[in-house]
């Protein structure tokens, strides 16, 4: 559930993004960080809006420290700096210095299951793009997705993925 601190800040980058957009209806995401910055400081924010804001920087941060501590494969022998972390799952990371057998066998286990998970959503993300690609060329008078959305497969507001975070609720 979304309180309204989110909602609030949510908000906001919906603003930022819109501002950012040009008329092609694209944006740079450091466009975006940039104006984000800009009114997450000028702004005069509510204190849980605030706080908000800074527990998803902490998260932001903690999540690239994990990332950029994460083991990179290369040579098998180079995987290994005891300052690196293993993800062990339900937000439970160990130093690589500290990690047990049992420890290696969960990073491994989960480093499968997730790269399971990426190859079916790219299996759909790359069926949806082909499906799309062939009804672009069937119906030749459209060259937007939005366009071809809705003629076609008959998308209505509501429909989407994104309802719920509109309606606050995701």
């Amino acid at each position: 559930m979304i309180d309204t601190a989110d909602l609030r800040l949510w908000e906001i980058v919906e603003e930022a993004a819109t501002k950012v957009t040009d008329d092609t209806g694209r944006f740079r995401k450091s466009d975006l960080e940039a104006e984000l910055r800009d009114r997450l400081a000028a702004e005069d924010l509510d204190v849980h809006v605030r706080s908000a804001a800074v527990d998803k920087l902490a998260g932001s941060l903690a999540r690239g420290f994990g990332e950029r501590r994460s083991p990179k494969p290369r040579k098998r022998s180079s995987m290994f700096h005891p300052q690196g972390i293993l993800k062990l799952g339900s937000g439970v990371w160990v130093w690589m210095e500290h990690a047990t057998p049992t420890d290696l066998l969960e990073w491994g286990r989960l480093s499968t299951k997730n790269l399971a998970r990426v190859a079916i959503a790219e299996a759909d993300r790359q069926d949806y793009v082909a499906e799309r690609l062939d009804m672009f060329r069937i119906h030749t008078g459209f060259a937007h997705l939005g366009d071809l959305e809705r003629a076609v497969y008959g998308y209505t507001a509501g429909d989407g993925p994104f309802e719920e975070l509109e309606a606050g609720r995701g």
